[in-house]
């Protein structure tokens, strides 16, 4: 599990009341200066002081089978709990006969009634070509066909629709955020997410669309083994040499 941070951004502060005491970020400037700063619009916006917004971060597991999302509290890192009360989310979007959008545990519920419309471990298939996932594509219950570029596309027939591998994943990382910002009370709008070391550059740039789907500006992609090695390494103060097992649902990674 990725650990989540507090990104800090600047932005301007307006209706500042000017004084002789006035600082700036350049330094200590006149009072006539700064008055003049203030009077010529071209360069008021460069002159303002700025004050810091503190924007919350937080850190996704992304898994075939279930996900889970951390955020930073008191210096730490804590998974944060789902709407069901579950510390992980299962990988799972449905579609009713109804059009209706289910998420999570509800979905993975009804999945035995409504097989061909539920999708599961979709992580097998983001990023990757038709002729890539022959053997991957016989271990589902919906239909995994490709598109005019041979790219993997999922066939949902309750709503007639086509989803691309990422746009489900989409929507599992929306579930994660929403409940992210419920536990936070306040929004969530940036993350970092975690891929298996083996991923190529194409199944990393659809994990980062997935993302950008779902709402959200993605700081950075890491090795699910690298983000076991920075949770380990947080109260470490020596060196030292570790192997990291990442066995999950979809895949077995040695690091």
């Amino acid at each position: 599990m990725a650990s989540s941070a507090t990104h800090q951004v600047k932005i301007p502060f307006s209706g500042h009341k000017l004084d002789n005491k006035t600082p700036f970020l350049g330094g200590r400037i006149s009072f006539a200066s700064r008055k003049k700063c203030y009077s010529d619009k071209a360069v008021r916006q460069r002159c303002r002081p700025t004050k810091v917004v503190n924007e919350k971060v937080v850190g996704i597991d992304l898994g075939t089978t279930n996900s889970a999302v951390a955020v930073m509290e008191g210096g730490k890192p804590t998974i944060v709990t789902n709407a069901e009360g579950q510390r992980t989310t299962p990988s799972v979007v449905a579609y009713t006969k109804t059009g209706d959008r289910l998420v999570g545990q509800i979905a993975k519920r009804q999945s035995v009634v409504n097989p061909e419309n539920t999708f599961f471990s979709v992580k097998r298939f983001i990023g990757r070509k038709m002729t890539e996932v022959d053997e991957e594509s016989k271990q589902v219950s919906y239909r995994v066909m490709k598109d005019e570029n041979g790219n993997v596309k999922l066939e949902c027939p309750a709503i007639g629709k086509q989803f691309a591998p990422e746009e489900i994943s989409a929507q599992v990382l929306r579930k994660l955020v929403d409940d992210a910002s419920k536990f936070l009370n306040d929004k969530v709008a940036k993350a970092v997410i975690t891929v298996p070391a083996y991923f190529n550059d194409s199944q990393r740039t659809a994990t980062k669309d997935a993302g950008r789907i779902a709402g959200l500006d993605v700081l950075r992609i890491i090795n699910e083994p690298t983000a076991a090695s920075l949770a380990y390494g947080f109260e470490k103060k020596s060196n030292e040499t570790i192997l990291v097992f990442d066995l999950g649902g979809g895949t077995f990674d040695v690091s």
